[in-house]
């Protein structure tokens, strides 16, 4: 199915050429697995066991790592309107609405594809934020759905997480087993810890290069979609300057899930990290919609609220890839 969701060419690309170096990154770092453990059954079910798990159970490990649940339509009729309304616009199935009980605000969209997707949001995000800028996160995240980028990252990440596991494993192996094992054994097992984290670190940079540009893409289709690129920016900005105040230590937990939020839980704008970040800085967001808003000037419609046939339905909502 496709939505009316601005396509864009550059994210499609973008996404095709990391998944492709990803997938000769991962046939060399089986390979390897392999050579150096000796044991192709033992890698063959710890890669297959965690890429089933974080594939298919994405949207569940998210939200329970976020202690989010789904809620119906009588706990949240607002919020629900909200997602039914851009859901229409966008011609796109309607994915589960969760809301996660952080005070930190935030939203975020995961599932393995726009059949078996889910969209959440904290109950800070819906307590600080006025309708109009509701509604551009939401197309924000939707968005996200609808390019299927959020399918891309999961399998992305996926990588990492493997080559992660893999270095706990051999550190900690080579660590408390030191004592009864051959010096041909230890060499392997730095070989593993020392290919793994360079598959990491490869991996890392990868999805972040990817991450950054696929956030600009869906704050300009959900400013495109809705008509209202001011409601997204000040979405942002409030959210940014909120979290910005919460307590470092409060937002650990969620900063693992950076890659999937509308805006990361760093608590400050990054400086030389932000090469490294999830996300593009505020300051490229903004101008950004700024420069959207001057070219919808004539062509929204006033007082069409976002949602209305004329800024929203119409103005900037072409067929996705």
């Amino acid at each position: 199915m496709r939505s009316r969701f601005r396509s864009d060419r550059r994210l499609t690309l973008r996404m095709t050429i990391t998944l492709f170096l990803l997938g000769l990154l991962y046939v060399g770092f089986v390979a390897a697995l392999i050579v150096l453990l000796k044991s192709w059954l033992l890698v063959v079910v710890l890669v297959g066991a965690v890429f089933v798990a974080q594939f298919w159970f994405s949207d569940r490990i998210a939200l329970f790592a976020m202690r989010g649940r789904v809620v119906e339509r009588a706990e949240h009729p607002e919020l629900h309107a909200v997602v039914d309304r851009l859901c229409a616009i966008a011609d796109m199935p309607k994915p589960v609405v969760a809301v996660s009980g952080m005070d930190m605000p935030n939203a975020f969209a995961t599932g393995r594809d726009p059949d078996h997707a889910v969209v959440c949001v904290t109950t800070g995000l819906l307590r600080r934020l006025e309708p109009a800028e509701l509604e551009g996160v939401l197309a924000h995240e939707l968005s996200h759905v609808a390019h299927k980028d959020v399918a891309v990252i999961t399998v992305a990440s996926f990588l990492g997480v493997v080559a992660g596991l893999v270095v706990r494993f051999a550190f900690y192996s080579q660590l408390f087993g030191g004592g009864r094992r051959d010096q041909n054994t230890a060499v392997v097992l730095a070989t593993v810890i020392g290919v793994s984290a360079a598959v990491y670190a490869i991996s890392f940079l990868l999805i972040r290069a990817l991450s950054r540009y696929r956030e600009l893409a869906a704050d300009r289709a959900a400013a495109l979609l809705t008509g209202r690129p001011s409601a997204l920016a000040a979405a942002l900005t409030k959210v940014s300057g909120d979290i910005a105040r919460i307590p470092t230590k409060d937002l650990r937990t969620a900063q693992a899930f950076n890659a999937f939020y509308f805006t990361p839980a760093t608590g400050k704008e990054p400086g030389v990290e932000r090469f490294f970040s999830t996300h593009p800085s505020l300051e490229q967001r903004l101008e950004q919609l700024g420069r959207i808003s001057a070219e919808l000037g004539e062509a929204a419609v006033p007082g069409t609220g976002g949602a209305g046939t004329g800024g929203a339905g119409t103005g900037g909502a072409g067929k996705a890839g």
